[in-house]
């Protein structure tokens, strides 16, 4: 890959050939990072290159990606999600300049499809039948659509906790589904194992380092919709730490290529029953496992795997942890709905339960340009929706039971 220069430690700062099928470092374990060639992008990657293309996924920043030209790209339209202007809900955060980016609207109804496809695009140049991971839900489901788009099988290792809509698509999709009576990191331990055991591809993105360069590509699509006027800050919901290491590199490529002048300050929001990584930067302490205490399951990661990548991100960024409660999270779900109509489920509004609480300390100047990336559709968790609406039979849910007469319809909405 002309582009890639090498895979480096971010422990030990050994360098592999960018490419290789090298996970986690040889010498001492560590996690890689992907290296590019800054000098070269920059002369065949620019703006006006980007205005000509008709692609809006996310392969249209192929130069940034580290695939090899004759790639076979998967068929499934990953990326080009929407950035909406959130006004509604900027008034109520005392936001002026707030956004949402919408990432449930991806195939399989989350961010995640960003990392799975550049999984199954490596899977297949590299030869491989099948691929695996561990997962609590949404980068399970994307594993399992691109590789059935691509015609690969997949092997998906789940907590039994993973909501019924998460498993539904699993198995929809053809998955082979080992559903592990545990937490994630049972789960972890048991899907390394097996795929060391059967040589399949490994899509765990904690272990393998090209996945955080599939979803970095949410941070060139935020910058290039804001044409190229990078953010002053980015929330985001923190689980294993892969995404928002991933969003910090986005950002840092776009930088180191020339087309954004500035870098974003992150904004790491985990639930607060399971905040391993924020309690590490508050403390400026190692990371220690905590318990999975939350009803976002697709962030309730004790053992974050992507840790040390979160940790630098935050702080190379001059960044801010927060840490919200489920009944914040809950609330946010409905908050996002009624004043955006964005419908996310409950971790992939956490971001935006942070912004709102970090807003309301005074934590974010109110004239700031903000994104709150929404991760994943609330579809996949209707059963957390229902908790956020209340009981169905209370009038507070905004369900009304009238029976079938008019009169007495229209008597009842005149009083509300």
């Amino acid at each position: 890959m002309r582009n890639v220069l090498a895979a480096v430690c971010v422990t030990c700062g050994a360098e592999y050939e960018g490419g290789a099928p090298v996970y986690n470092c040889p010498a001492c374990g560590g996690i890689l990072e992907i290296i590019y060639d800054y000098p070269y992008i920059k002369t065949v990657f620019t703006r006006e290159k980007l205005d000509g293309r008709r692609d809006p996924t996310m392969w249209r920043y192929r130069e940034l990606l580290p695939i090899e030209e004759d790639s076979q790209l998967p068929p499934l339209r990953v990326g080009g999600s929407p950035l909406y202007r959130a006004e509604r809900l900027g008034e109520r955060l005392g936001i002026r300049n707030l956004y949402l980016k919408d990432e449930g609207l991806n195939p399989t109804a989350s961010l995640k499809d960003r990392a799975s496809a550049l999984a199954v695009v490596r899977a297949k140049k590299e030869g491989f039948s099948a691929a695996a991971c561990s997962s609590t839900g949404n980068a399970a489901s994307s594993l399992a659509g691109n590789a059935a788009a691509m015609g690969l099988r997949s092997f998906i290792f789940v907590p039994e906790r993973a909501p019924v809509g998460k498993l539904t698509q699993l198995l929809i999709f053809g998955a082979t589904v080992i559903s592990v009576k545990g937490n994630y990191e049972d789960t972890f331990r048991l899907s390394a194992a097996a795929i060391e055991k059967y040589g399949w591809y490994n899509r765990n993105a904690a272990i393998n380092p090209y996945l955080s360069e599939g979803k970095k590509t949410v941070s060139l699509e935020i910058a290039e919709q804001l044409n190229f006027a990078a953010p002053d800050y980015v929330a985001v919901s923190v689980g294993d730490g892969c995404t928002i290491a991933g969003i910090w590199k986005g950002f840092k490529d776009l930088y180191a290529a020339g087309l954004i002048d500035k870098l974003p300050k992150l904004i790491s929001v985990q639930a607060s029953g399971c905040c391993p990584v924020n309690r590490a930067f508050e403390t400026n302490s190692p990371i220690a496992r905590m318990e999975e205490n939350t009803i976002a399951d697709s962030i309730a990661v004790g053992v974050p795997r992507n840790g040390d990548k979160a940790l630098l991100a935050i702080r190379e960024s001059g960044g801010l942890a927060v840490n919200v409660t489920d009944d914040e999270i809950l609330a946010a779900m409905k908050l996002l709905g009624k004043t955006a109509g964005v419908f996310g489920e409950p971790a992939g509004v956490t971001g935006t339960a942070g912004l709102k609480k970090a807003a309301e300390q005074n934590r974010i100047p109110a004239d700031a340009v903000v994104v709150s990336v929404v991760t994943g559709n609330g579809l996949k968790d209707t059963a957390s929706a229902q908790k956020a609406t209340g009981d169905f039979s209370s009038p507070q849910s905004g369900l009304i039971h009238i029976p079938p007469d008019m009169d007495i319809r229209v008597e009842y909405l005149g009083n509300r």
